[in-house]
């Protein structure tokens, strides 16, 4: 955001919010400029009436669905031996990274396709990159004017699903509310909005002459917005992948190709193979290392996050317009997740697991929150961020040229060893998280329709237009 476009949006709050019920123009006036929402229309009008009764018939109808599958897979693990989980002649997914997107693909294998998955991560270890370190925000309609619109809105509906299943209390799940939340630095003129103007606000004292709050918007309640402990949700889908079907397992390494067995006109694939010569044995290789996916052009956009003690549980997340325009994601737990100040896109040379924290941007968005968060004076630091940080990290958003991810099948010619059965989910930017579920199921339902081998099938999943992510597209 530049300086000229925090003017215009200021003005945009001023001009379009009589009352911060009314916040349809604002919204899109906020999505419009805001860098997670760059593919979006900034012409587009926000229906909000539509999507919150979309989301409801959604909501509702999978929720059923749901349940009678959950009932429906107990009774037939119960019923099973070990043996028949998962037989020898159960396919096998291999996995390269054991991020939010593998796992989900992991875990829609199992669940919907009883089909075992061996996930292989260079450090060993799940969500060791950014789907350990993100915020875990959560919007359904944020994407509504970009290709991924339908990947989005099946997605925010799993993660709901997920919270059921998983336990909400076991992922920090919640529901919560969003705003944009204009601020001054301190000494500049301004005029106060109205009280009125500033209800529903957590982050503002209606009644404090001091604040530094210029302008407010309301992006979302609780039917749009939600939030998830990434690391906790990957924690608990791998533990619940493991439990549905025999011979998932994690295996550190670094897979550099598909394997085959045979001469080059008459090979035949047998699995993946890792840096250090070893064969890992499948019937199907899904690339999902993030930005170290190693091609289709993938960069990362390098993003750094400091979580500070909250004196009280916060519900609302924020996106401030000034002080740096950091975004605060408030957790059940008393803590909020601070970040800002992203660097430029890169093809990444650090190594998964060995991101590099600087101390001196880890300042800057803690400088940043302590101004916008209530902050009365250059000496008092009274505002509801105003403790000092408890974590300090770093992970890099992996991110394609044209922004949107690559998903579905490579072709024979693709650098990755070529032909066979092997596929990639990888570049969904800083909507990983949320669209990981949604990634997760579409990728299982494509491989499984390859590889399938008479697994359980869920008539019910869901299935998604992949073509606008084709890797194709980038000639792989």
């Amino acid at each position: 955001l530049t300086t000229n476009n925090i003017s215009t949006f200021v003005s945009a709050i001023k001009q379009k919010t009589a009352t911060t019920t009314n916040r349809s123009s604002a919204t899109t006036a906020f999505l419009s400029i805001h860098p997670k929402c760059r593919s979006l229309s900034s012409a587009a009008t926000f229906s909000s009436t539509g999507v919150h009764s979309e989301y409801h018939r959604n909501r509702s109808s999978s929720l059923n669905s749901l349940q009678a599958r959950k009932k429906s897979l107990s009774s037939t693990f119960l019923s099973m031996s070990s043996s028949e989980k998962a037989d020898d002649l159960s396919p096998t997914v291999i996995i390269a990274g054991a991020g939010v997107i593998g796992i989900s693909t992991a875990y829609y294998l199992a669940l919907n396709h009883s089909i075992k998955s061996i996930l292989i991560d260079p450090t060993g270890t799940i969500a060791p990159a950014a789907s350990g370190k993100a915020g875990g925000f959560l919007a359904l309609d944020w994407n509504d004017f970009s290709p991924t619109r339908s990947l989005t809105r099946r997605s925010f509906v799993l993660h709901s699903q997920l919270a059921e299943t998983l336990g909400k209390d076991d992922i920090m799940y919640r529901r919560l509310t969003c705003a944009n939340v204009a601020v001054n630095p301190v000494g500049s003129s301004w005029n106060k909005p109205s009280g009125k103007k500033l209800e529903g606000v957590e982050w503002v004292d209606p009644d404090d002459d001091t604040t530094q709050v210029s302008g407010v918007s309301l992006l979302g309640d609780e039917s749009t917005i939600a939030q998830v402990h990434p690391k906790m949700l990957c924690d608990k889908m791998w533990e619940v992948t493991q439990q549905s079907v025999d011979g998932c397992k994690l295996i550190q390494g670094e897979v550099v190709s598909s394997a085959y067995d045979g001469d080059d006109d008459n090979k035949s694939f047998v699995g993946a193979k890792l840096a250090d010569g070893t064969i890992i044995k499948g019937d199907a290789l899904l690339y999902s290392c993030g930005p170290w996916t190693k091609f289709g052009t993938m960069m990362g956009v390098k993003y750094h996050s400091a979580i500070i003690p909250t004196p009280d549980v916060l519900t609302q997340s924020v996106f401030f317009a000034g002080c740096g325009d950091p975004e605060v994601y408030p957790r059940p737990d008393k803590t909020a997740y601070c970040t800002g100040f992203p660097d430029e896109a890169v093809k990444v040379t650090e190594k998964p697991g060995e991101v590099e924290v600087r101390k001196d941007r880890i300042q800057k968005i803690v400088d940043s929150v302590r101004k916008a968060s209530s902050k009365k004076s250059d000496d008092d630091y009274g505002g509801a961020l105003s403790a000092d940080p408890i974590l300090e990290q770093a992970c890099y958003l992996p991110t394609t040229l044209d922004g949107l991810p690559l998903m579905g099948k490579l072709s024979s010619s693709s650098i990755h060893g070529g032909g066979g059965p092997c596929y990639v989910a990888a570049g969904h930017g800083c909507w990983g998280i949320l669209m990981g579920p949604g990634t997760g199921e579409a990728m299982a339902n494509v491989i499984n329709k390859d590889i399938g081998k008479g697994g359980i099938v869920d008539k019910n999943a869901y299935d998604l237009d992949l073509r606008p992510f084709d890797p194709a597209r980038f000639g792989l």
